[in-house]
Parts: C-alpha cells; structure tokens; sequence
C-alpha cells in the first residue's frame, strides 16, 4: 500500500544519503537543486508546509575496467517508491542507439523487481555491471564509421510552444539542459512561452524527452527544421549561446496570469536571427514588428 507522500520523501531521502556514503567523492553525485536536503528537512518537520520539488540528482557512475562513466539522471515522483523512478542514462561515450538500447534494458531490469522497494541504487549497480557491453558496441561502431570517408549527421531547430513559462526551476532546468547538451537558441518567459533549440539532432531530441517529461501539459513541439551535415554544425547555427529573453510584457509583472509577452518584439528578435517565417507557425497569424 503506498504510503503518505511525507512517508515516501523520507525513505527517498534514506535512499539518497545512503547513495552518498557510496559515492563520496565530489562530483559521484550531483542535485539538481542545491537546496533539495534544507527544502525537505523543512517540510518533513513541519517548518515549512510547501511541498518540496521533487528530488532530482545525478549518480556518476564508473564502468569497470574502462575510463568512461554512465551518468544516471534521476527524477523521483512524490509516489516512489510505490510508483517507477524517471531514470534516464546517458554517456559521451555511447552513440545513440546504444544509449537507447541501454535504456531500454535498464527500464527492463527495473520492471521486474519487486514493486514498493527502493530501487537506484539497484539502477547504479545494473549499469556497473552490464555497462561495458554496450561501451564496446559503441566503440566497434565508431571505429567502423571512422574508416568511412564521409561522416554524416544530422542538424536540428526545435521551435517549442508553451502555454506560459514562469517556474523558476523549470527555467532552471531548461537552460541547465541545454547547455549540458551543447545546444543554442532562447527560452522566452511569459505567457505564451516559447523555447528555441539548435544542435545535433540527437541532442535536441533528448532535450525535449527531458523537459517535457513526466507531466508538462501545455507544451508542443510547433516545428523542427533538420539539415544533414558533413563535419561541424555550427555554420548552421542562428544562434551564438542560449538566451535569457525578457521582453516588455503587457499588462502588471505583479500578476502572474496577465503576463503576455510583447509580440511585436519577439517577431523583430525573430527578424534579427532569419526566423520571421516561424511566427505564422507558432501563432497562426501574420506578424507586425512592434515599429509598425
């Protein structure tokens, strides 16, 4: 029987402090927030009746007899242990089907444990364990494509409409995201939101797995222009980094819900970067710059 949602953070808590004596060096683990231990001690002894963000962090995990590290992220429902983890794997050293295919396993192998149990650590152990396989794919697989003349690949832009973006661990998460994953372009915050990312398509894709899940209602994914390259990306690039876009919204800053993003602005920021086509796209309108 699933316990209280108090109950639940405890042991996720128990769970984690454990993980730390396993891993006790610097940078083994990593929390999403900084604050996730002070926010949940305060909430468990009734300091603070908020509900704290769920408790998300990343386990780096090293593969015997070899250099390379799998990171775990890790996102844990209020309901886990009595409901699955989020967990997603990832390596620079795993191409991209192979980081699937990893990920498929591990769901797999978390699925067939007995339910209501604590299971990362378990998740930590399974990658030690079956990691290096999929490592010397990847690695048959690289060595085989670097023999090829011609490397290919392909360049994605992502256009992501949101009903509004406020949260500021959400923004966190977002920018966070993306410059783990060598990707430009802009968050707009407001109402309506919109979320620009440019990069290698595998990492745009993984972008939008991550920050659209478990449960982001209001968000879609308008449009994706893809372009297939030779070699380095960034000739294609619109954009030089991830920008913070802060417009001069309509209506009072004070009022979360009448927070709307000036248009005519966002359509001339949209000019400046040959964008102005995306507007339609985005709004269903024809656009006119702010000047007009």
């Amino acid at each position: 029987m699933a316990g209280t949602v108090k109950e639940n953070i405890e042991l996720q808590m128990s769970e984690l402090e454990m993980l730390f004596s396993m891993f006790p060096k610097k940078g083994e683990i990593t929390l999403q927030d900084d604050n996730t231990f002070l926010n949940v001690q305060q909430y468990l002894n009734n300091v603070s009746e908020a509900l704290p963000h769920k408790i998300e962090y990343m386990v780096s995990v090293a593969i015997d007899e070899s250099k390379e590290r799998v990171n775990l992220q890790v996102t844990l429902p209020y309901d886990y242990p009595h409901a699955a983890p989020q967990l997603f794997a990832r390596s620079d050293a795993l191409d991209r089907q192979q980081q699937l295919q990893l990920n498929k396993d591990l769901a797999s192998y978390i699925a067939s444990l007995e339910s209501d149990e604590l299971c990362i650590w378990r998740a930590v152990q399974w990658l030690q364990e079956n990691s290096s396989p999929y490592l010397e794919n990847s690695k048959v697989s690289s060595a085989r494509e670097s023999k090829e003349k011609v490397v290919k690949t392909f360049f994605n832009r992502m256009w992501i409409y949101s009903h509004h973006i406020y949260r500021q661990e959400l923004r966190k998460k977002i920018f966070d995201c993306a410059k783990k994953l060598n990707l430009t372009g802009f968050c707009l915050t407001g109402k309506p939101g919109i979320i620009c990312v440019e990069g290698v398509k595998a990492n745009c894709e993984e972008f939008w797995h991550v920050i659209r899940y478990p449960n982001w209602k209001h968000i879609s994914c308008k449009h994706v222009e893809c372009a297939e390259i030779e070699g380095n990306e960034d000739h294609l690039r619109r954009f030089h980094s991830f920008e913070d876009l802060q417009f001069q919204a309509h209506g009072d800053y004070g009022l979360r819900n009448d927070y709307h993003m000036n248009l005519g602005q966002f359509l001339e920021f949209l000019k400046e970067h040959q964008s102005e086509h995306i507007f339609q796209i985005l709004f269903g309108i024809g656009g006119k710059s702010s000047g007009n």
